[in-house]
């Protein structure tokens, strides 16, 4: 047992180890305080940088107008389901985005289409004065008339004159091919740029829909008569609905065609397995893949072409940009299927309308996209090749109309 000198003197000495260490504790936890105090100052200041630039980069607006998009919360655990649709009201109503939930995989893309900051800078700022670009992506609306129109160029290059009905009809000249002797011509329509009106976002069961009404008169003076155009896209679990009214409200016959130019996904990446069914049996020869004009020939569909068979076949390497007609229907819809087997995805493309006559295939083998275009008329509609042969233009007197309808199914093959 120790002292009581040497316990006093040791009792002192644990005193002062104490409160030195408390000291220091006290010191390091100011230190400590300190630190954190200045981190969350420079974090505070970081954030206050970032934000407005982050609000200065959120696209609210393309094309001059708001965007719309329509939601949906999915529900099923089981099945793949829509979940959402945008739409660019200030881009001829332009799908720039739908999107879909499939359990166990979560939400994936429809269509091929960059972001909204993307999509922005390319309508916005990139685009050519007829709004080329609009069919580079997501799905535009063609009206009125999809496809490719050939004519006599005029001297300065920009427009082009063909006759219908012994009428002339001028159309910008908005594309031509990259070969040395390409011609240039009419193509996809005239309402790229077209703005929407009376648009109106409404809850259906299950969903929700747009309405929207172009006043398109004569198209900026390219067309014959006055047409208005009512649009209607509804998302629901299991379909996305379009639909597109044609009504000649002038004083004169007019022709009309409807279509669009959507890029289909291939979540996969790998298009080489990715597959296609296109119940056409015959298929419309074109003079090459730069003009891709149509040779008034239409031949039996057979090798890469035949894609009757009820899973189609492999995309492989080929290439199309091609036309089928003689189009088979069942429970009167004609359906093109996108099948990834390698994503465990599909995409059903239902055309409703029976004034649907031909479908358009773009599938180049460096891109993972397929473009499906289900549209009235053959290409170059007006074009003499043809002869006498129903192009699939049809004719509206005053007072009557069209209606254009195309369903979406997305499933698990």
């Amino acid at each position: 047992m120790a002292a009581p000198s040497e316990y006093v003197s040791r009792t002192r000495e644990n005193r002062d180890r104490e409160a030195i260490a408390e000291e220091s504790n006290r010191i390091q936890g100011w230190i400590q305080m300190k630190l954190v105090v200045r981190t969350l100052s420079l974090l505070s200041l970081v954030a206050c940088m970032i934000s407005p630039m982050g609000s200065a980069q959120a696209v609210t607006e393309i094309g001059g107008e708001k965007i719309v998009t329509l939601t949906r919360t999915p529900s099923s655990t089981t099945k793949p389901e829509f979940t959402s649709i945008t739409i660019l009201p200030g881009r001829g109503m332009e799908l720039q985005q739908v999107t879909a939930n499939f359990p166990g995989k979560g939400k994936v893309d429809v269509l091929a289409s960059p972001d909204l900051a993307e999509s922005a800078k390319m309508l916005d700022k990139d685009d050519t004065e007829n709004g080329d670009l609009g069919y580079r992506l997501g799905s535009a609306f063609l009206v009125p008339y999809p496809n490719r129109i050939r004519g006599k160029l005029s001297a300065d290059g920009k427009t082009l004159t063909t006759e219908w009905q012994g009428k002339t009809i001028t159309l910008p000249a908005n594309n031509i091919g990259k070969n040395a002797d390409a011609e240039r011509h009419a193509m996809h329509g005239l309402i790229l740029k077209a703005k929407a009106t009376d648009v109106k976002v409404t809850k259906i069961l299950g969903g929700q829909k747009v309405t929207a009404i172009f006043h398109a008169g004569d198209f900026g003076g390219h067309w014959l008569s006055k047409t208005d155009l009512v649009y209607s896209i509804s998302l629901t679990a299991d379909a996305v609905d379009a639909t597109i009214v044609a009504r000649n409200v002038g004083d004169e016959p007019e022709p009309m065609a409807i279509g669009w130019h959507p890029y289909f996904n291939l979540p996969s990446g790998d298009r080489t397995q990715a597959r296609l069914h296109i119940p056409g049996s015959e298929l419309a020869t074109v003079d090459n893949y730069d003009n891709v004009f149509p040779t008034g020939k239409l031949i039996p569909v057979e090798g890469q072409y035949d894609l009757r068979a009820p899973d189609g076949k492999p995309l492989d390497n080929n290439f199309y940009d091609d036309n089928w007609s003689k189009l088979e229907r069942k429970n009167g819809a004609v359906t093109v299927k996108v099948i990834d087997p390698a994503a465990h995805y599909g995409v059903d493309i239902m055309g409703l309308s029976p004034e649907i006559k031909t479908i358009q295939a773009y599938a180049p083998p460096t891109k993972q996209f397929v473009a499906i275009e289900h549209q009235y008329n053959f290409g170059d509609p007006f074009g003499k090749v043809w002869g006498s042969m129903d192009t699939g233009m049809i004719t509206l007197k005053p007072g009557q109309s069209t209606k254009w309808h195309v369903r979406l199914h997305v499933f698990v093959p």
